[in-house]
C-alpha cells in the first residue's frame, strides 16, 4: 500500500525515488486545494494588511488565520518535522508534546523562501486561478474566512511541495559529492543549476499537472465534459508550477546546496 514518505528512515527519506512519489503525491493535494479555493472569489482584501479590522493585529486577515494556525500546529510538533516550514517561525510556542527523534537528514541551514511563496500566491497565483465576480463587497458579504481557510491550506501544501526540493538536492550531492562539493566551492551556481535540472522530467510534471486538473476539475459521470464546466483552470495550474514552482524549488534546491559544506554549529558550546 501506498503511504507517506518515511522521515525516521534515513535511507528511505534520501532515496530519490521516494522524493519523487511525495512529489506527485503533493501535486494532487496543491491540485485539490486548489479547485476548492476558485470556488471563491479572489477577496484581495483579505491579503492587505488592515482591511480587516484584527484586534492586537496589525497585518492582514490571512496572515492572522496562517499565524493561529501554526501557533496549534506547533504545539504539536508540526514544525519539529524536517519536511515543514513555518511562515511565522519566530513568533511560535514550543511544542507539549514529546519530542520526535529524527535522523539527520539535512545539513543545517537556515533556507525559507516562505515570504516569497505567499507573495506569488497573493499576487499571481490565486489572482489567475480564482473567479474574478467584480469587486470586493466586504466581509458583510464575501467569503472572507473560507477563502482564507484554503488559502492556508494551499500556502502551506505549497511551501512542502517546494522545500522539499532540499531533500532533493541533499540526495544529489550525496551521489556525486567531489563534483558537487567542487562547484559549492567556487560559488558556481550555473553549474549547480545545470546539475539539478532535467528538462524532459520538467515537461513529464508538466503534461501530467494538466492531465490530473483536467480530470480532477470536471464530473466523471459528464459524457462529454466542456472547457466550460471544468473547475479551475487548467492553463493556470499548468503556469503556476512552470513559472513558480519549479523555480522556486531550484532556488531552495540552490541556496540549501550553497550551505552544504558550512561548518555543523557546536550544539554544545555556550
Amino acid at each position: 500500500m501506498d503511504s507517506t514518505i518515511d522521515l525516521s528512515d534515513e535511507a528511505a527519506a534520501l532515496d530519490l525515488s521516494n522524493i519523487r512519489y511525495q512529489l506527485i503525491r503533493l501535486e494532487d493535494t496543491i491540485i485539490f486545494y486548489l479547485i476548492e479555493r476558485v470556488q471563491f472569489p479572489n477577496n484581495p482584501s483579505i491579503y492587505k494588511p488592515q482591511a480587516v479590522k484584527i484586534p492586537n493585529f496589525s497585518g492582514s486577515f490571512l496572515d492572522w488565520m496562517l499565524l493561529q494556525q501554526e501557533i496549534i500546529h506547533a504545539q504539536v510538533r508540526r514544525y519539529q518535522s524536517p519536511d515543514e516550514y513555518a511562515f511565522f517561525p519566530d513568533q511560535l510556542p514550543e511544542p507539549f508534546l514529546a519530542p520526535l527523534s529524527y535522523p539527520e537528514l539535512l545539513h543545517p541551514n537556515n533556507v525559507n523562501i516562505n515570504e516569497k511563496i505567499k507573495d506569488a500566491y497573493i499576487n499571481h497565483i490565486i489572482p489567475k486561478c480564482s473567479a474574478q465576480a467584480g469587486p470586493d463587497r466586504g466581509e458583510a458579504k464575501e467569503n472572507y474566512g473560507s477563502s482564507a481557510t484554503v488559502d492556508v491550506a494551499c500556502l502551506q501544501a505549497l511551501s512542502r511541495r517546494i522545500h522539499f526540493g532540499k531533500f532533493v538536492a541533499e540526495a544529489k550531492f550525496r551521489e556525486d559529492p567531489e563534483r558537487f562539493s567542487k562547484m559549492i566551492r567556487e560559488k558556481d551556481i550555473q553549474g549547480l543549476e545545470d546539475s539539478i535540472t532535467k528538462k524532459a522530467v520538467e515537461e513529464q510534471v508538466l503534461k501530467r499537472l494538466e492531465l490530473k486538473a483536467r480530470g480532477y476539475g470536471v464530473d466523471p459521470s459528464a459524457k462529454l465534459p466542456s472547457q466550460e464546466a471544468t473547475k479551475i483552470n487548467v492553463d493556470a495550474v499548468v503556469n503556476m508550477y512552470r513559472d513558480w514552482v519549479i523555480p522556486m524549488t531550484k532556488e531552495v534546491e540552490i541556496d540549501y546546496l550553497l550551505q552544504r559544506l558550512d561548518p555543523v554549529p557546536n550544539k554544545n558550546k555556550p
